[in-house]
């Protein structure tokens, strides 16, 4: 199946709402995690309301090849026959109801009809991990386990679409790095999309496939994360936390020296420690300031993950810049995965690098986001 046979997310919608201007056009698969990305108060929220029918500006909605919305022909799903699934930045329980029932009001929801891809009600609580927390009240929950629950709920309203608007924003980083491992596991067990809106890059690097990047009520544009992450025209490139994730799996385990060795396009990277099995799927992320170029390696300290590449772009900059970033591909041929470097501008110019220039590069660091 071709990229355009593929199931479809189409979205247009524009208007007013409050006084903030709303202009946005994307399409992102029908699967997987697409994250509307963008600072705070850009228009991420008012999207995902729009989708769900809460904010009913004119526009077109197409699902999987079902109309929701199109001015053109009068057609406008009202919120509870679009079966979308909505996860809050607050998880908004019923507090007079133990965990089970609020979950059970989730599968209430979904009515009767066809569901092939729903998950059970054992399979949720299993899946979230909720089952020593059933007979609780919500109260007695963390801030965390109050979130898993309510995805719970969503996830046993059996939504054809499943929309979350920045379900960690209000947890702690350690509530957090606890709650990502579930999240993470849904997104490999969970055929329903999911529509996932953050302002934290750190989130969508490790959860997202799609990035539609947002700004000022627009959408700048929209695309495979790595591909948009190693785009030197847009601003991912410049910020400080500047990095790509990388698919790959395990080639090879180093029993001796406790290494694993990670297959990608155009190369392997070793990562200290055992990790998985030989075959097992894992994301990658490769800070930019964690890679450096170099011409030549030196011969007599071989160096682990020390790479053939080929400069693909150089960023826009000025001669008041300390830095250049520059997007390397892996490969003598440069035909492998991309990845991001930013060196000095000192070095840019002594090595005399330019688009099409075959170097090395040296990886520092590889960071496990997850496994696949």
């Amino acid at each position: 199946m071709t990229m355009a046979e593929r199931p479809q997310i189409a979205a247009r919608f524009a208007g007013t709402v409050g006084g903030f201007p709303l202009d946005v056009d994307f399409t992102a698969p029908a699967q997987g995690i697409t994250a509307l990305f963008g600072p705070s108060g850009c228009g991420k929220t008012t999207v995902l309301r729009c989708i769900a029918g809460l904010s009913p500006l004119r526009g077109r909605l197409n699902v999987a090849g079902e109309v929701w919305q199109d001015d053109t022909t009068g057609t406008f799903r009202k919120p509870h026959e679009r079966h979308v699934g909505y996860v809050f930045q607050e998880a908004s329980l019923f507090a007079h109801m133990t965990v089970r029932r609020n979950l059970l009001y989730g599968a209430q929801r979904a009515g009767d009809g066809e569901y092939p891809h729903a998950l059970s009600f054992d399979d949720t609580v299993n899946l979230l991990g909720l089952e020593r927390l059933l007979e609780r009240a919500p109260a007695a929950l963390s801030g965390g386990e109050r979130q898993r629950v309510a995805l719970g709920r969503a996830l046993l309203s059996r939504p054809r679409l499943l929309l979350m608007d920045e379900p960690l924003a209000a947890l702690d980083r350690m509530t957090k790095e606890e709650i990502l491992p579930y999240l993470e596991t849904l997104h490999h067990n969970l055929a329903t999309p999911i529509i996932y809106v953050s302002h934290d890059i750190g989130e969508v690097e490790r959860l997202a496939d799609t990035l539609v990047l947002m700004d000022q009520g627009r959408v700048r544009t929209a695309g495979p994360l790595a591909v948009l992450q190693a785009d030197p025209a847009l601003p991912l490139l410049r910020a400080p936390e500047a990095a790509v994730v990388l698919e790959s799996r395990v080639s090879e385990i180093d029993a001796k020296y406790q290494l694993t060795s990670f297959a990608v396009a155009g190369g392997a990277l070793i990562v200290p420690g055992r990790h998985g099995s030989v075959g097992s799927p894992w994301r990658l992320r490769i800070s930019a300031t964690d890679v450096s170029l170099v011409r030549m390696l030196p011969q007599q300290t071989p160096a682990l993950n020390a790479l053939p590449v080929r400069i693909i772009s150089v960023a826009p900059h000025s001669d008041t810049d300390a830095q250049v970033n520059l997007v390397a591909a892996l490969g003598e041929e440069g035909s492998g995965d991309r990845i991001v470097g930013r060196i000095t501008r000192k070095s840019y110019d002594l090595m005399q690098l330019e688009p099409g220039t075959s170097v090395y590069a040296r990886v520092r660091s590889v960071a496990l986001l997850a496994s696949r």
